[in-house]
């Protein structure tokens, strides 16, 4: 029996990087997933590596509140009820408190904390019923201080809490929901491979000495998207290679 046996899940920004780890694994443990992305330009490929049988597409800017339920209804329509959500689209952008601009500012926190909002009010909603769990995924920013990712620092660390304040309310109201977060280190996604000067330097940053692998991140996810984690909620899971532990 495989761990996910069952499960429907939706992950966000699932075309690369953690997300398509994460769904790839989801389908092999027995899941069917809907990916969704707001750049549909690679979603066919992705389909391809998850398993069209087991998944389907659909386009979403997860900032905005009109593109959610979409999502739900298609996937419930696609296949049934939907057990897990995975909160992992996101942007980055490097800048500081001096030089902060206020359009960048909204940029990053519409998709980084907006789109986990909006994600995990409507995965609430549909999930109150029956149950599942939401995974948001945060970072080691989300954690501590760091010089030149300040809106991204401000939007992950906004991500933690939203999720311990999510998670005591589902306990509150007697929804059968767990609600925790991800923090991962430094990993080789599209995101931070953009900056491949920095490769070495981020490299330093971990005590184990490299970047972690996309599937590293993904198997946290796929624990807390198991029922293996079913009294964990409104907790941390950081996945750094020792990032935070200095």
């Amino acid at each position: 029996m495989s761990r996910l046996d069952g499960k429907v899940a939706i992950v966000t920004g699932g075309v690369s990087g953690f997300g398509l780890a994460a769904a790839k694994l989801f389908v092999q443990e027995g899941a069917k997933v809907t990916i969704t992305d707001v750049n549909d330009s690679k979603a066919e490929g992705a389909l391809e590596e998850i398993g069209k049988d087991s998944a389907i597409f659909v386009k979403q800017d997860v900032s905005k509140e009109e593109d959610w339920e979409p999502v739900f209804q298609k996937t419930v329509e696609a296949f049934g009820p939907v057990n897990v959500l995975l909160n992992n689209a996101g942007i980055l952008v490097f800048d500081d408190a001096e030089h902060v601009s206020l359009e960048k500012w909204h940029q990053i926190l519409s998709v980084d904390l907006d789109g986990v909002m909006l994600g995990t009010k409507y995965g609430i909603k549909y999930m109150k019923d029956k149950g599942g769990s939401i995974i948001n995924l945060s970072s080691i920013a989300g954690l501590i201080g760091i010089d030149n990712l300040y809106s991204y620092n401000a939007a992950k660390g906004g991500v933690r809490l939203l999720t311990k304040s999510a998670a005591l309310y589902a306990a509150k109201e007697h929804y059968p929901i767990r609600v925790n977060s991800i923090h991962p280190g430094y990993a080789h996604t599209p995101m931070v491979d953009a900056y491949p000067e920095l490769k070495e330097t981020l490299e330093k940053l971990h005590p184990v000495g490299r970047l972690a692998d996309p599937k590293e991140i993904a198997n946290m996810a796929l624990y807390l998207a198991s029922d293996e984690s079913s009294f964990s909620t409104g907790s941390e899971f950081v996945v750094d290679g020792g990032y935070t532990a200095q």
